[in-house]
């Protein structure tokens, strides 16, 4: 799961998409009055939401790909990016990770928070941090050592381009392989150059309540606690300078990917749909070249479309399908429920909000230097 975070250091969860206070005096930013992204904000999702096994054998960039152009350049060029553009599609289509590297990427965005004025990168972000410790063993990113193994060729072959752009790049072509939609995104992002600069834990979002029936925490960079998950959520997407339609419409992102108990306390060990058995693709093909477990949303679950929203409302579908409490909330909240019932309907509207809502996210505290 992409924004879902597991409970075992600190309460999250949305691949697992977190959000707290009087509800009164909070700032809401609604789909009305947050219309646009800042360009500043250039945004990490729940364990539970996009999870996949990151299977982290050697993976080494094709000779007919890798660059030639020396490591002590000042900026990265456009061969580079297109160099390691072709290098992670090469690692995409062979090991079918896409879903574990939305989940990365989004988890090192998610720790942005817009109330952090200091000076960059203070206020988190997709700034590459969740390479180092301690944020990579933060418990809400259980898994993705394996992912940013994965890209270490990429990174070997293309030294100019950041980590950020690595990983937010990772991301957006996993989800266009898959057949979702294409997603304007913008490289050349600064990296984080020292475990100093990690945000503390407590940033993401949790799918399910704690035992004391909250959800969220009073860690990170602020309380996200709630009996509420819709306003747990709010609180931790509002934080990010994001509203209610682009937390719907990133949570469709579910349709992609597995939740695993043993990273995001969510899900089964296996299901009928993860047990090793064939999986369609997005080209209609199908294959069994992934590893077992975990339990998604969908019964396509390495297709991006908009059947989570069709899928979750259904009381008739699969038992074995996951429908956590903060999927079920997008069709019960007043807030959430016009844009779930949206992309339920128009998979065209669902791919058109997301797209938006996967850039602002991919530029959140992102600071940009002029490609070649």
């Amino acid at each position: 799961a992409w924004f879902t975070t597991t409970r075992r250091s600190q309460p999250f969860a949305f691949a697992s998409f977190d959000t707290e206070s009087s509800k009164e005096s909070f700032a809401l930013l609604t789909h009305s009055t947050h219309k646009s992204i800042p360009i500043q904000f250039t945004m990490k999702f729940s364990a539970a939401f996009l999870a996949c096994v990151a299977t982290a054998n050697a993976f080494t960039v094709p000779s007919s790909i890798k660059t030639t152009r020396a490591a002590t350049s000042l900026a990265v060029s456009q061969k580079d990016l297109d160099g390691a553009q072709a290098a992670i599609d090469e690692i995409i289509k062979e090991k079918n990770c896409g879903p574990v590297f939305v989940r990365l990427a989004w988890h090192d965005s998610g720790t942005f928070d817009v109330n952090i004025n200091e000076a960059w990168p203070a206020a988190g972000g997709a700034i590459g941090s969740i390479r180092f410790e301690p944020e990579i063993n933060h418990g809400a990113n259980a898994g993705l050592a394996g992912a940013v193994k994965l890209l270490e060729p990429v990174k070997e072959a293309f030294p100019e381009v950041s980590y950020a752009d690595i990983f937010q790049m990772a991301s957006a072509r996993s989800i266009e392989l898959a057949a979702g939609p294409k997603i304007d995104m913008k490289y050349g992002r600064k990296d984080a150059t020292s475990p100093e600069q990690c945000s503390p834990e407590g940033n993401l979002p949790d799918a399910e309540a704690g035992p004391e029936g909250k959800f969220g925490g009073t860690s990170g960079t602020k309380p996200t606690e709630d009996t509420s998950v819709a306003w747990h959520l709010r609180k931790v997407f509002y934080r990010m300078g994001l509203g209610d339609e682009e937390i719907v419409a990133l949570s469709g992102a579910h349709t992609f990917g597995r939740a695993y108990e043993d990273r995001s306390g969510l899900g089964a060990w296996k299901t009928k749909f993860t047990d090793g058995s064939k999986v369609k693709l997005a080209d209609g093909s199908e294959t069994d070249k992934y590893t077992p477990g975990g339990s998604p949303w969908v019964e396509n679950w390495l297709v991006f479309d908009n059947s989570y929203f069709t899928t979750i409302p259904d009381a008739s579908t699969d038992e074995e399908l996951l429908k956590l409490t903060s999927d079920k909330i997008l069709f019960e909240d007043h807030g959430f429920k016009p844009f779930a019932e949206k992309f339920r309907d128009d998979k065209d509207a669902f791919f058109a909000s997301y797209a938006k809502a996967h850039k602002a996210l991919s530029e959140l505290g992102s600071e940009f230097e002029k490609i070649e």
